[in-house]
């Protein structure tokens, strides 16, 4: 048993090892690190990261992939700050920033599922159009005198965080309850696993596959709105690299970029471990230019680690289809 649990969380507890090294080494070096107000700078930061993960997730455990979402946070965003400059309550703001994901989102999906244009692909240009089209509405120009009443959801500044911790944490909770739950839990994993063999089954792919999609456009457009009330102006370039970001912390949390296997806890893993990196070297004293060789140091480690999982489990196969 132990093996076994092992062998399915060994990339989580992997992550979760590397973290409690890096906490360990700042509590020793630079204990100033874990100061209430830099973690809730951390969380704060990491926050919009955490939520498009979450969606992120379920795109890639279902074998796709979705390069776009940093483009459609940039347009859900302005488009929030839009609509609340129009003198639209809070509540309809946020409906419409994630409407407005969702849409993307579908289209992503409809392409993908329907005309089976391969993700990569759409995803690409979809980037590329949305950020583009951006650009041209708004002339480069940034959101500002945003109303009091959008700042911050209404709230105090003091009290924003636990709101949007609160949020986060029952986002993650029912997301990971209902992959190991729900009917449609099951069917995202036995999408990416093996699509002809989900369809033989019973499972609607297609529909899975537009729904992931669809899911993570609007779990998109609710990122950019807690991002956007965090400040007094919304910039025309949000999101840039916010789909390295998230693909990467899926990645090193153990989701298998093939598909059909993973984790939301090691999702949200990925997320703090390179979260945590960056603000981390400024407090023992390292140059910001080495953040991302070591991003990219944990990011080259989980690859490998899943490709050898991946090459150990077909060596198993094999040997067992050969004993039969």
């Amino acid at each position: 048993m132990r093996s076994a649990f092992l062998k399915t969380h060994g990339q989580e507890i992997s992550v979760a090892a590397a973290i409690a090294v890096l906490c360990a080494v700042l509590a020793f070096a630079a204990p100033s690190y874990f100061s209430r107000e830099n973690l809730r700078d951390l969380f704060l930061s990491n926050m919009p990261v955490m939520i498009v993960a979450v969606g992120m997730t379920l795109i890639i455990l279902a074998g796709q992939i979705d390069v776009s979402v940093g483009s459609m946070f940039a347009v859900c965003g302005v488009t929030a700050g839009v609509v609340a400059k129009a003198g639209a309550p809070t509540l309809v703001v946020c409906l419409v920033a994630c409407a407005i994901g969702a849409a993307f989102g579908a289209l992503n999906g409809a392409l993908t599922a329907y005309v089976r244009i391969p993700s990569i692909v759409v995803t690409l240009a979809m980037l590329t159009a949305l950020r583009d089209g951006l650009r041209w509405w708004t002339q480069g120009a940034w959101i500002s005198d945003l109303p009091a009443s959008f700042q911050w959801f209404g709230l105090s500044q003091s009290a924003y965080p636990y709101a949007a911790l609160i949020t986060v944490v029952a986002l993650v909770a029912f997301v990971a309850w209902g992959l190991r739950h729900l009917a449609a839990g099951r069917a995202i994993y036995a999408t990416g696993s093996n699509a002809e063999a989900a369809r033989v089954a019973g499972i609607d792919t297609h529909r899975v596959v537009f729904l992931v999609f669809t899911l993570t456009g609007a779990l998109t457009g609710l990122a950019a709105m807690f991002n956007s009330v965090r400040f007094n102006q919304i910039p025309s370039n949000a999101g840039l690299g916010l789909e390295l970001k998230v693909i990467a912390a899926v990645v090193v949390g153990g989701t298998a970029i093939t598909g059909g296997r993973g984790s939301v806890a090691g999702t949200v893993l990925g997320v703090i471990l390179l979260g945590a990196i960056g603000p981390a070297l400024t407090f023992l004293g390292i140059s910001a230019y080495w953040e991302r060789a070591l991003q990219g140091l944990v990011i080259l480690a989980a690859i490998i680690i899943e490709a050898l999982r991946s090459r150990a489990e077909r060596q198993e196969v094999g040997l067992a289809a050969h004993r039969v």
